[in-house]
């Protein structure tokens, strides 16, 4: 069987446990990932959710594997757009490796089937928020305000 997959490699000058924070804080995640909050106790086998202020769910799904600092995985299902939600569940993959004086951060996220639209949506947004991450943990600002 045949999947879609994106994958974003960035390199960002911090330590795995800042970087590990700042992917699993929720106060954190909201300046990066332009006001989106996330919640769950990143315990494997709990619920994970995404949403805005107002409420409107974005994704929701489960925490597959939580090793910190160095990998999460997360079954991943999209709510919002009903073109991609009926896709099902796509695998998000993150991980993080030590090298030389910075962390080498990738996000594989994966959808068991081919061209699906998820991950063609998945693959802009990915690069705003880590863009963002980077900028903020390295300067202390983000660089991008909106998608």
């Amino acid at each position: 069987m045949s999947e879609s997959k994106f994958i974003y490699v960035t390199y960002i000058r911090t330590t795995p446990e800042k970087l590990w924070a700042a992917l699993t804080q929720e106060e954190f995640i909201k300046q990066y990932w332009f006001g989106v909050a996330f919640d769950t106790d990143w315990k494997p086998g709990s619920p994970w959710r995404m949403h805005y202020a107002d409420g409107q769910v974005t994704d929701e799904g489960e925490v597959a594997q939580c090793e910190p600092p160095r990998r999460l995985a997360l079954r991943w299902r999209h709510k919002m757009r009903p073109q991609l939600a009926e896709e099902g569940e796509a695998f998000c993959l993150i991980e993080l490796e030590p090298h030389q004086d910075t962390v080498k951060l990738t996000v594989t996220h994966t959808m068991p089937q081919p061209d699906s639209k998820l991950i063609q949506a998945v693959s802009g947004g990915w690069p705003s928020i880590l863009s963002n991450l980077k900028s903020l943990l390295e300067t202390g600002k983000v660089i991008l305000t909106r998608m």
